[in-house]
């Protein structure tokens, strides 16, 4: 299928289904002598995986993955990477009543009309379930560039439907089935969820990301710049709708006077343009938020019409997240490290002798 691959030094090429005997990933452009067994690989995946709490898709898979090929005696061979994570708790006779109909909201329809055929078990190739082979790749990526520039990554969740979620800490990410920076309103996001959950509804959710520890200078100018690459990338995810790169959207309401970040010997005084000048990042902290759309499969009835036009009412069974945001923090992170994994390896073939007579500007504020 056309469009599975992504990046152009760092490349990465996802295969499988959701409901086939496995996904995976081959990640082409690798540096070599990069110390990489599935263990590097394994917690992020634990991160993302289904059925870790009563608020996601209750369908129970290990994620187990497997190193097929590019590694030889625990070092990446500069050789393609295969990343193999087998199926192993599908259960295809849920979607048994969608072979003939359309889920409205999801990706059926237009699946069917571009091939004129569809894997209707559990969404096939649109399913979410797909995002696990980038989160595998997206690890290998963070550990290179943790290891040869500094840079990490980290991502949130910022709201739950109509609930915002005030910044408090980091600490409270990781305690939490929510990825909330913030423990004083668990109680009322498990409430909000119960309630969804009984009712049969979704949500959507925003989800922040950030990479802190940035080189200045990633990006190619015009149609090759970072943020657009990294708004290609989000919306890439499924379900993502929106993608914000520093103040986003608030810009409209700004002034010049404002948004326009000063530079001083102490590095920036502000950071309202999210790390990204010009389509070239200023070594200050990359700032993404990304919108996602409530879950299209619900148990509540909807009308659609069948594969000869005429109208039907669709109710969707099966285990699926009632907000798909709830798990998206492992997955943005991957994402936006994929993105910075590839232009350091861009900016490092083309500008690696660049040499400056100043050392660069702090971060400065982020």
């Amino acid at each position: 299928m056309a469009g599975s691959t992504f990046g152009e030094l760092f490349r990465v090429t996802n295969f499988g289904e959701s409901h086939g005997p496995a996904i995976g990933c081959v990640i082409d452009g690798c540096p070599p002598g990069l110390a990489l067994t599935e263990a590097d690989i394994q917690p992020e995946l634990d991160r993302r995986r289904p059925g870790t709490s009563r608020h996601v898709t209750q369908r129970t898979e290990p994620d187990a993955v497997e190193i097929l090929s590019g590694t030889y005696e625990g070092l990446t061979t500069g050789t393609p990477i295969c990343l193999l994570i087998r199926n192993t708790d599908a259960r295809s006779k849920d979607y048994g009543n969608l072979l003939d109909t359309f889920r409205p909201g999801h990706a059926d329809y237009t699946y069917w009309r571009k091939y004129g055929l569809r894997d209707p078990r559990g969404g096939g190739r649109s399913s979410a379930r797909l995002t696990a082979p980038m989160v595998a790749a997206g690890a290998v990526a963070r550990k290179w560039l943790r290891e040869a520039h500094g840079v990490s990554f980290r991502a949130w969740m910022s709201a739950l439907g109509e609930l915002e979620i005030p910044y408090e800490s980091e600490d409270h990410i990781d305690a939490n089935p929510f990825f909330a920076p913030n423990a004083s309103v668990i109680p009322q996001l498990e409430a909000y969820m119960d309630a969804l959950r009984k009712a049969g509804d979704s949500c959507g959710a925003r989800i922040t990301v950030v990479a802190r520890g940035m080189l200045a200078g990633l990006g190619e100018p015009l149609f090759d710049k970072l943020d657009a690459d990294i708004a290609w990338a989000m919306m890439g995810i499924n379900a993502v709708k929106g993608v914000e790169i520093g103040d986003g959207f608030a810009v409209v309401a700004q002034r010049g006077s404002h948004h326009g970040d000063e530079l001083t010997p102490e590095g920036f005084a502000t950071n309202h343009a999210g790390g990204v000048l010009g389509g070239i990042s200023t070594g200050q902290d990359l700032v993404v938020r990304i919108a996602i759309k409530p879950t299209s499969s619900i148990r509540l009835s909807k009308r659609s019409v069948d594969r000869a036009g005429e109208p039907t009412v669709v109710e969707t069974h099966g285990r699926h997240d009632p907000c798909v945001g709830i798990r998206a923090a492992p997955i943005a992170e991957a994402m936006l490290a994929l993105v910075v994994m590839d232009h350091a390896l861009r900016h490092r073939a083309q500008c690696a002798d660049v040499e400056l007579p100043v050392p660069p500007l702090p971060a400065g504020r982020g």
